[in-house]
């Protein structure tokens, strides 16, 4: 590794087996290895014969560590960046990091590799775009707004949500969108994986005879191109984007982008808004 760089190298999210050759490479030849739980990491080393200098990097360090990491990069080291599973930066840390060392001019370079966000959209067999949205929110206004969006949008949907959080979520889903069909992905990539596809109160009664539940991530189908949506969920989903601040004209180019209804008619729709 003649040029520092830093790696952002995905981790296994169940099956250990999932790295690739390619990022072992890569943990085996950097100089330190960036991760949010040190443990975690050196169990993961440990399996595959790999000893290397170990920092912690989570969320609440994440300025301190940059400035530390950089250094580090600065003096013709290579580090590699992962976090406890999956993708750095899929819900992960990493952004103050990666932002300072490309504002550095250093080589940053990522890797592919497992994603829950990927596996669970491929095995939903839902088709069309989708949106990640991270963890599926805590703040009702939030959940509104989200819900609203997915009313009357094509995209697919896409969130992660704890076992503990899981039930609630479910009924806020299906308080909005009905019989909407979801499917909710379980334990990937480990012993128990499991895809559970219905609508929010099927897949809620299938968790329910469940002793233990796991790692969730959750795909809610968008609206078929084909389906006709109803004015009045139009108007609630443009009011709710008024309501964050957005403007007529915001309002009627996202919804163009979300509905895949003409421009024209949209702005007939908002013609009507108080």
């Amino acid at each position: 590794m003649a040029e520092p760089t830093l790696y952002i190298v995905p981790t296994p999210i169940g099956n250990l087996r999932d790295i690739t050759l390619r990022a072992l490479d890569i943990l085996q030849q950097v100089d330190l290895i960036a991760c949010e739980d040190t443990r975690h990491t050196l169990k993961l080393l440990t399996h595959f014969g790999i000893r290397k200098q170990l920092i912690s990097y989570e969320k609440f360090s994440e300025v301190k560590r940059a400035a530390y990491l950089i250094r580090h990069l600065e003096s013709g080291k290579s580090i590699a960046l992962v976090s406890d599973a999956g993708t750095p930066m899929v819900s992960d840390p990493g952004c103050v990091m990666i932002a300072k060392v490309r504002d550095k001019g250093i080589r940053i370079e990522a890797l592919p590799g497992p994603s829950a966000i990927i596996a669970a959209q491929s095995a939903s067999g839902f088709e069309g775009s989708f949106r990640f949205i991270g963890f599926f929110p805590r703040h009702q206004a939030s959940i509104n707004r989200e819900l609203s969006r997915m009313l009357v949008s094509q995209e697919n949907t896409i969130f992660f949500e704890s076992p503990r959080r899981i039930g609630k979520t479910l009924t806020s889903i299906n308080k909005v969108l009905g019989g909407r069909v979801i499917c909710l992905a379980r334990e990937i990539s480990k012993i128990h994986e499991e895809y559970i596809v219905g609508s929010a109160l099927e897949v809620y009664d299938n968790l329910k005879q469940l002793d233990s539940i796991g790692e969730i991530t959750v795909v809610i189908k968008g609206i078929d191109q084909s389906d006709d949506i109803d004015e009045t969920l139009m108007l609630m989903r443009a009011r709710e984007l008024l309501k964050s601040g957005c403007s007529k004209k915001d309002i009627l180019h996202i919804l163009s982008q979300e509905t895949g209804r003409k421009r024209n008619e949209i702005y007939e729709m908002l013609l009507k808004m108080d």
